[in-house]
Formats: C-alpha cells, structure tokens, sequence
C-alpha cells in the first residue's frame, strides 16, 4: 500500500486493517529519509471508544537491518533502493536497540508444520500458515501436496519388509519406461541429472536416488507399495503407477507426520488427535482418544495385586525390525545425506527431504526417539520456488530449529533398537561385509537369518534369464561408461 504523508498521516494509515494476530509487528508509513537510514511514522493505536490515538510514534529504519530484501538479486546499498515515501510496512521494534525498528515482509510463499507424540498420535502442536488473520486454510490438514522423495522411506520399508537388506544393491543407470500408446517415454531423473552405478538401499534412501528406487519399485512391484501406503495412510487409494514411487501423488502434512511416527514408534499404527479425553459435568469419561485397554485399572485399592498392564491392541503394520531399519538409513539422511542441516539439533535424528519438480514442493519430514515432525514450504497455487529451494535448504531448517527449541530442556535419547537384529559392519558404497574400523564402514543392522551378500549381486543388472548378475563392484560401475549421462 501507499498513501500521502503531507498531511496528518495517522489517519489514513490507521483505516489499513493490519494482521490481528501478529501483534509484535505493526504497521508503519516511510515519512523518508536516504542512505543508511529511514524515517517511519507507526500505525496509531485505537482507544477504547474505537477512535484513533491523536498520538503519533516515529522511529528508525536502518540499513544494516534490511540488508535481505535484496532488489533484482542484489542486496540494497541504500534504504532507498527498498523503500519510497508514503509506503506502507510492517516494522518490529529492534531487540537491541529501542527507539528503532527492523524491516519486516508477509511471505508469498506458505507451509505447515505439524509436531506429534509419536506414541500416542497426539498431536503436540500445529501450523496451517503464516497468519490465521490473512488466511483461515489449514496447509497442515486440508492442503493435499506433492511429498516428492518424503514418500521414499515407505516404498524402502517395503522392501525391506520383503526380502531386501539395507546393503541390497540396485543399479542406478539411465532408465526408458513406456507409458503407453500416445504418451511417450519416461526417462526418471535425479536432481542434478547424474547417474551413479550400483548403490545400496542405504545410498538410495541417504543421497534421495530417483533413478533406483523406480528400479527398485519396479523389481518388487508397485501393487506392493500401493498396500503400505495405505496402510501407513498416506493416500487412501495409491495409483500403483512408478511415478508415485517417486511421492507425484498428494497427500497432507497431517498424514505424513502420523506415517513417520508410526515408523517412530516401531511400526504401530497410531490415529492423530488434538483431543486427548472428554468428560461429562459429573466427571465420567465420555470420550478418549487411547484405545489401549488397562487390565488392572478399575481397582479402588492396592491389596498386593500386579501392577496394571497396558494391553496395546492398536494395528502392527511395519515389522519393529523394519521400522529400525529404515530409522537407521533415515539417520544416515542427517549424519552423510540430504540433510545434513539438521545436525545442528545435536541428538539423534532420522528423516528425510522431499523435493517435487521444479522445486514447487519443500518438505522435512523427521523425527527423534520421542517426537515426530513434519514440515512442508511451498506457495498455495504450486510454482516454483526457484533453483536450489530444495526440502534440505528449505524445510529442513525450520525442523531444526523448532526442533531444538522444543526438546531444549530434555536430555539426547538413543533410538530403541529391538532384541534379535544384527549390527554387522559393512562397506557403505558396496553393501559387502568388511572388517570393523576399515575406512568406508558403518555396522548396519540385519535381521535374524539375513547377513551381508557374499557376492556383488546388482538388481536391475539382469542376464539374459532375468536373474541379477553377480559381478565385482568396479564391473558394476564399469557398466555406466559411455550411457552419456554423466557430467
């Protein structure tokens, strides 16, 4: 907005409704000023009779705090390249120095957050937006988006719930898919347009492979991944079409947060609720959101009986050594991955970066042993947000930060690994076992029976019969010279 300043401003700035809900910001007119520092009258408060104050607070914008509005990409060498007489802005009082304010924009572009007990699905707090004042649509639970490479994770659990091992090794190779008369040829990228040779799952779900896990998808059969994703509730009814093993189909930030704690939790299924219990005006209990029933409980006093038990009664749709599994190579996304941002929480955490094309979509999903979280940064008629506006540039940081805010006062937790799984040191670019403490091992965890491949068997590398060739790791990477994608 932009109004005249000749006069008494105040009033026509105070017929401008500002956001009631961001109270910290207030609305302020540039009076003028140049160089280092610019001249703002304040939005008069209104009095109890609804009429405006006759009083008329100025201060100062400077400079050196505006620095981040750059003008055609460039940062701003003086207030004026930003801000001209008579606009309208929202100002912040300075923390540090009173009597002067900072620069403050309404972002055009959106997003939600959603943070959840990942135990009990109560949901421990919620975003829809900026500003409920500017807009009343809830981006936690009504907007259905893209989750891009967020959705991965689940298409791996699958695998892994299925005869695959976190050192199972897929061929990352240029890949043609037909789709069908009239509708041409689909060529999978990854972000950057490279491919890499033979990779393991760990790779696949660290680095965000496109390339593979439509490999991977396909080797196993998107029916398969069609049925987690409904149980996990990510979509109600998955197309089982490969591009959906890449996240092209749309869900909300409200049922991805509840799939990524149910992996959290070991593989229960669990239902999100803002509500935990509702009693009636005597006190009974009409309504509660846990379903686990209390043998034991109704007792009136303890006359030496066992202490009550929970019976848990709530679905298992992830095996507990899968769900551990896919949090390992989830943590390999923070410590080597796409995330690596997110070390700065400084406790265990697993998650995962979702970006779609055109990064049009920005997503963190994630969790720690005792919260789960989901984050989600783009506008509300998808375009896009620019190269490089990437989950890990964009969402992850916000996880981080309010991550470290909300488990300030608590101490770091290890994930729970479940009795009978295996930590076998391993060759992290090769899946084969190696000797603990050689360069390039990490110990990954394998489930009872399961061990480390003795020979390099590549999915995706067939002979002639279909069967997976077994062949030397260098072999493997031997194949992708001369495909013409790699630059």
């Amino acid at each position: 907005d932009k109004i005249a300043i000749n006069g008494d401003w105040g009033v026509e700035l105070g017929q401008i409704e500002a956001l009631a809900d961001i109270p910290e910001w207030r609305l302020a007119v540039v009076l003028g000023g140049a160089g280092a520092a610019a001249d703002v009258g304040l939005q008069p408060s209104k009095l109890v009779n609804g009429k405006l104050s006759d009083e008329r607070i100025t201060g100062k914008l400077f400079l050196e705090t505006m620095k981040w509005a750059r003008v055609s990409g460039r940062e701003p060498r003086a207030v004026e390249d930003v801000l001209a007489p008579g606009d309208v802005v929202y100002v912040q009082e300075s923390p540090v120095a009173p009597g002067s304010y900072e620069l403050r924009q309404v972002p055009k572009v959106s997003g939600a957050l959603v943070a959840m007990d990942p135990y009990t699905g109560r949901v421990l707090a919620m975003v829809g937006g900026f500003s409920f004042a500017q807009s009343e649509f809830n981006r936690a639970t009504q907007a259905y988006r893209q989750p891009g490479s967020s959705f991965k994770p689940f298409l791996y659990a699958a695998a892994l719930d299925n005869g695959y091992t976190p050192s199972s090794v897929v061929m990352d190779a240029p890949l043609e898919i037909s789709q069908g008369p009239g509708l041409g040829t689909w060529r999978p990228q990854n972000y950057g347009g490279k491919f890499y040779g033979p990779s393991t799952l760990r790779t696949g779900i660290e680095l965000s492979r496109n390339v593979m896990t439509v490999r991977l998808a396909q080797d196993m059969g998107m029916p398969l991944v069609a049925e987690y994703a409904k149980r996990f509730g990510i979509y109600d009814n998955m197309l089982p079409v490969l591009s959906m093993s890449l996240g092209a189909g749309e869900t909300t930030v409200m049922r991805m947060t509840a799939a990524y704690a149910t992996i959290a939790n070991g593989g229960r299924k669990i239902r999100p609720t803002l509500i935990d219990r509702i009693q009636d005006r005597y006190g009974r209990t009409i309504f509660k959101h846990d379903s686990r029933i209390c043998d034991g409980c109704t007792q009136d006093d303890w006359a030496g009986q066992e202490e009550p038990t929970l019976i848990d009664d709530r679905e298992q749709i992830l095996d507990p050594m899968t769900a551990y599994q896919i949090t390992s190579m989830m943590e390999g996304v923070v410590q080597r991955g796409t995330a690596t941002s997110v070390r700065a929480v400084g406790r265990p955490v697993a998650g995962k970066t979702g970006t779609t094309n055109d990064e049009k979509d920005a997503w963190f999903m994630g969790y720690t042993p005792d919260l789960a979280v989901g984050v989600f940064v783009g506008y509300d008629t998808p375009k896009p947000m620019g190269r490089g506006a990437t989950g890990g540039q964009v969402a992850a940081p916000i996880f981080t930060e309010f991550v470290k805010a909300a488990l300030d006062a608590k101490p770091p937790v290890e994930f729970r690994v479940p009795k009978g799984l295996q930590l076998i040191p391993i060759n992290r670019r090769t899946g084969l076992r190696a000797a603990a403490g050689t360069p390039g091992t990490i110990l990954e965890a394998f489930k009872p029976g399961m061990a480390p491949p003795d020979s390099y068997s590549i999915i995706g590398f067939q002979d002639d019969m279909g069967v997976p060739r077994t062949v030397s790791p260098e072999a493997g990477q031997a194949v992708l010279s001369g495909t013409g994608g790699l630059y």
